[in-house]
């Protein structure tokens, strides 16, 4: 059994999570936290991390290697980041297998060709926001934000338009962490039931999507060896939560930073930076995902301080926390400076799962900032700074709304 130390309950509504983390790496490379419940490590050195993140000593598989697994399904309000089956959750050649299956649906070819579609959407719903009359207040969370990627990987999976508000609102209940078990069950089951709809119509009629490409993969192996009907659901799961929640964070951050530093948006228009610089201190200052649950030790796994991570323990992955760590960006950790040399960061993951959807994503971030900021340059927030309030999530890392003028009264 590893040595027993304090737990630090983390706050599910986030509320505060830039304390929260400068505590997490105050009491070491890694800390006993309890997630609603459950008591994992936190890891928050990034030199740790990083050799966790690659280390066949630590698993996704909490079926396999999480004694707590069987009770933390009934009990556990996020049962759903453990109980997938999807690359998500797989170990070894288990994940092998379906990375390769979803992989080309994020290939460069594939994430070029859909530049031009990215650009006409963003172009779209700009629009839709120079017709704002001037002064008046916008959510740009709710009218650039939210519908860009949505869009975007509703025509990559072929989620037809009047169906993609309702995988919003479920897609929102996977990453609230202030939902109750019951709650988020009951939200559990409603999210299966809009995929399970959304199989059965692409069954009837195939299209050049990738749901219609993994059914087809799924249903030429008679046997079930491509996919299993659990791994094809979990799979669209996967797909598209991950590539819809974590880009409308990173464009709700990277609006209000600039918006709140108007040095670094300065640097930008004289050319001592760029947009894609922009996303990237964006993805290194504030994450989209702030923790990752939840891997587990195969094996006891020594700690720099003499402790250890004892087999079949829980581990969470502190990427926001890691992110700003003093010993991989010095004393200038916490600032955020698009010209910063090196804005290294985890917020896409690291090792054999890091997110396939990267550069999609950094697309689509890129293209509706550069419009925005273009079309708008004297944009501004609409509400003190201090006023903006964090999603209800320990996990997802945005706000609830980003009220802005689009132009002075």
């Amino acid at each position: 059994m590893s040595e027993q130390s304090t737990v630090l309950l983390l706050d599910p509504s986030g509320s505060d999570h830039h304390t929260e983390h400068r505590t997490l790496r105050a009491q070491g490379a890694a800390t006993r936290v309890d997630v609603l419940g459950v008591t994992a490590w936190s890891v928050s050195d990034p030199v740790l991390l990083k050799r966790l993140l690659t280390s066949a000593e630590v698993s996704k598989d909490a079926r396999a290697h999480w004694p707590e697994f069987a009770q933390a399904v009934t009990t556990w309000p996020l049962a759903l980041w453990v109980a997938v089956s999807n690359m998500f959750t797989a170990y070894g050649a288990d994940h092998r297998r379906l990375r390769r299956m979803v992989a080309p649906a994020f290939s460069a070819r594939r994430v070029a060709a859909l530049q031009e579609s990215v650009e006409a959407i963003v172009t779209e719903l700009v629009d839709q926001l120079a017709a704002v009359p001037a002064g008046e207040t916008v959510d740009l969370r709710e009218r650039l934000a939210y519908p860009l990627p949505i869009a975007v990987i509703g025509r990559l999976m072929g989620v037809p338009d009047e169906r993609r508000e309702g995988f919003r609102a479920v897609v929102d209940g996977v990453f609230d962490t202030t939902l109750t078990a019951e709650q988020a069950e009951a939200n559990t089951a409603a999210l299966y039931g809009a995929l399970d709809r959304l199989v059965e119509a692409k069954r009837a009629e195939p299209g050049d999507d990738m749901t219609s490409l993994l059914i087809g993969a799924r249903d030429e192996e008679g046997d079930g060896s491509a996919l299993s009907d659990a791994e094809l659901r979990d799979t669209l799961l996967l797909m598209i939560s991950a590539g819809y929640e974590t880009t409308v964070n990173v464009i709700d951050q990277a609006v209000v930073l600039l918006l709140t530093h108007p040095e670094q948006l300065a640097a930008l228009r004289a050319g001592r930076a760029d947009w894609n610089d922009v996303v990237e201190e964006t993805l290194r200052h504030e994450p989209a995902v702030k923790h990752l649950p939840m891997r587990f030790a195969v094996t006891d796994i020594p700690l720099p301080d003499g402790r250890f991570i004892a087999k079949g323990e829980a581990i969470l992955a502190s990427y926001a926390a890691a992110n700003r760590h003093p010993d991989w960006h010095g004393p200038t950790a916490d600032t955020f400076d698009i010209t910063r040399v090196t804005k290294d960061h985890l917020a896409f993951g690291h090792g054999v799962h890091f997110c396939l959807g990267a550069p999609l994503a950094r697309l689509e971030v890129v293209t509706a900032l550069r419009s925005l900021f273009d079309r708008f340059p004297a944009i501004e927030l609409a509400v003190r700074p201090d006023e903006l309030l964090p999603v209800p999530s320990l996990i997802s890392n945005g706000h609830r709304t980003v009220p802005v003028r689009l132009t002075p009264a």
